[in-house]
């Protein structure tokens, strides 16, 4: 693919759908202009999970420096804001971060800032796990809910939480967010502009790939403290293994599971990229 010109001097934010090789591009980038790679994937977090999520290989970590992958522990509470207080110090050292993944939630809070919304408590985390989608959307403002993916379980509760634990509602508190800490003018931005049937054909090769590559041994290796309210276990194709591990489906079952699963997660990141990412580099991938 045809890269737009790259400052060398400037961070880096590369954003795209799953299967859409952006892992890749970044690897290029830092290894033509310099540069350490930087995930922002909310997936790829776990220390638990390298094959099932695509994390980069050792042989890629030891090819070119590596942050926040692998650097939490599956059970750990772990929101956009500790990404960022993560990321922050990264964006200060000695080389430009090349920041990369498909949680764009996790770029918002970048290059928009992040409201400084105090935590909340335990008892109103377990009452939002107990309520369906559908009370927790009931309860929320009209424009909290337009700005969120309503689909999305941990955004809706994560937004009834707000309500619930503030009195005010998530979308006054974004109002009130103060200054981004990287602004789209101080960095390149790129977003990964795939198409629909060629991102489609690549994912249908990669529950194939992750098996060859050991990600059964990954499952097997968290079967015991398997939870599935957990964020770590609800990664695309942990779920879907688990039931094949378990004789609850066959390995061709959990095949299909998992890519409609990953279709279906690589269509909402293709809605929020085209949303929320219109004033980023639209980048079109190499069909060939």
């Amino acid at each position: 693919m045809m890269l737009p010109d790259i400052d060398p001097d400037k961070p880096v934010l590369l954003a795209g759908p799953t299967a859409s090789g952006k892992s890749a591009l970044a690897m290029e980038i830092a290894e033509k202009q310099g540069g350490v790679i930087v995930n922002a994937d909310a997936s790829q977090i776990y220390d638990c999970w390298r094959v099932v999520t695509a994390r980069p290989s050792l042989q890629d970590e030891a090819r070119l420096p590596h942050h926040l992958y692998g650097h939490v522990p599956f059970d750990a509470q772990y929101s956009a804001g500790h990404w960022l207080r993560d990321v922050l110090p990264l964006l200060a050292g000695p080389q430009r971060p090349i920041i990369v993944g498909g949680t764009g939630l996790y770029f918002s809070t970048l290059t928009q800032g992040l409201a400084e919304i105090p935590p909340t408590p335990n008892a109103i985390r377990v009452q939002g796990d107990s309520l369906s989608l559908e009370t927790l959307l009931a309860d929320l403002d009209t424009i909290t809910a337009a700005r969120i993916d309503v689909q999305n379980r941990a955004r809706v509760q994560r937004a009834w939480e707000v309500l619930q634990a503030t009195g005010k509602s998530l979308a006054t508190w974004q109002a009130e967010t103060p200054a981004p800490p990287l602004p789209l003018s101080a960095c390149t931005a790129i977003v990964m502009n795939s198409p629909k049937d060629w991102l489609e054909a690549r994912i249908r090769q990669r529950f194939d790939l992750m098996l060859e590559q050991g990600a059964l041994d990954e499952v097997r290796a968290m079967q015991d403290r398997y939870d599935p309210s957990l964020p770590a276990f609800k990664a695309i194709g942990v779920p879907e293994l688990v039931g094949y591990t378990t004789g609850q489906l066959t390995l061709d079952q959990a095949r299909e599971q998992a890519s409609i699963a990953t279709r279906r997660y690589a269509k909402r990141q293709r809605s929020w990229f085209r949303s929320k990412m219109q004033a980023w580099i639209q980048l079109e991938p190499d069909l060939q």
